[in-house]
């Protein structure tokens, strides 16, 4: 299995997509209603069901049967009710803090939300090797056609927390599988072989797979890649265990471009160094990638002028990605 080696591209806390090796899966949420809870939690903060009330804009007697109510559901007491006024109990003050810190995470995405309805800012997250390969060489074209856009991007490995982070659009590595984020697939991936022009040709060039004994392997995470892409070309005269191991896809195929040996990449992290020559395909076999890229964002936002102009931007290149995909494997035909 291919995995970029920053697969810290999975996302996103707390609502996410699900990735290979880990992540946040689906979660069935326990949730009291919300009136409930803010009654609880304006009654902490006060320590008086009257205050609380007053904030609230109900009566006394609606915040302590919301929270005589809370109690219940929960088969916890959360107050003790004497004469000079409430006194929490233990469970009372453990559960305060998560209260508190879901309103205010809402109180901050709420905020942020507006902010992004009418700022010009755009960012956007992605994994360094997505960053690297293929996104960097192409933002000029886009800046160009959308000047009034302020783009900033993040590369990181770190999962997005769109509530959390000023960020308004993220690119990722998985199986697309997500809740509460708008998830587009940005393109199809295969595992392709890649090398310099330069080892085409002379005395050792690379001419059928079998050659490739004469070259250095050059793997990414494992060598585990190279011994299937080898199996399924049926050779069997190449040590796998040759070459040196990156920890990074874009490592391996700069150092490919440098002619330093021969690389198995996932097709779209390739495809820029393949459209300028800087790279060649020698050989039509690839192998099947069990994830794809995914553009993600919250859904609330999803339909944003400027979130809409990126999405079908990121779109469009890769369908011209995958159209010189298609006619180099048309050409291999003939």
């Amino acid at each position: 299995m291919t995995r970029e080696a920053d697969c810290g591209q999975r996302i996103i806390s707390p609502s996410c997509l699900r990735f290979p090796n880990g992540g946040f899966g689906d979660m069935l949420r326990r949730l009291p209603p919300l009136n409930a809870l803010r009654a609880f939690e304006a009654a902490a903060r006060y320590e008086s069901f009257t205050r609380a009330a007053e904030e609230l804009c109900v009566t006394q007697g609606a915040v302590s049967h919301q929270v005589k109510a809370l109690e219940t559901e929960l088969d916890l007491k959360l107050f003790h009710r004497e004469r000079h006024g409430l006194v929490m109990t233990e469970a009372g003050r453990s559960y305060l803090e998560f209260v508190r810190d879901a309103f205010d995470r809402i109180a901050v995405g709420t905020e942020r939300l507006l902010q992004r309805q009418s700022a010009s800012v755009l960012t956007v997250s992605t994994s360094p090797n997505f960053a690297a390969k293929w996104l960097v060489h192409r933002l000029a074209r886009f800046s160009a056609a959308n000047p009034g856009i302020d783009l900033r991007i993040s590369a990181s490995l770190h999962h997005v927390d769109f509530a959390r982070e000023d960020v308004d659009l993220a690119v990722r590595h998985g199986d697309g599988h997500a809740n509460g984020l708008h998830v587009t697939r940005l393109c199809t991936e295969e595992l392709v072989l890649v090398c310099s022009p330069k080892l085409l040709v002379g005395d050792n060039a690379l001419r059928k797979p079998a050659d490739l004994a004469r070259h250095t392997l050059l793997h990414i995470n494992d060598r585990d890649d190279w011994a299937k892409w080898l199996a399924a070309a049926g050779v069997t005269n190449v040590d796998v265990a040759r070459g040196p191991i990156f920890n990074q896809a874009s490592m391996a195929l700069d150092a490919a471009v440098d002619g330093q040996g021969v690389t198995l990449a996932r097709s779209a992290l390739a495809a820029w160094d393949l459209n300028a020559g800087r790279l060649e395909r020698p050989f039509r076999l690839s192998l099947p990638v069990p994830y794809a890229y995914w553009i993600v964002c919250p859904k609330a936002i999803a339909k944003l002028p400027k979130i809409v102009l990126f999405r079908d931007w990121l779109l469009a290149e890769a369908a011209a990605d995958d159209l010189r995909g298609s006619i180099y494997k048309l050409n291999q035909k003939r």
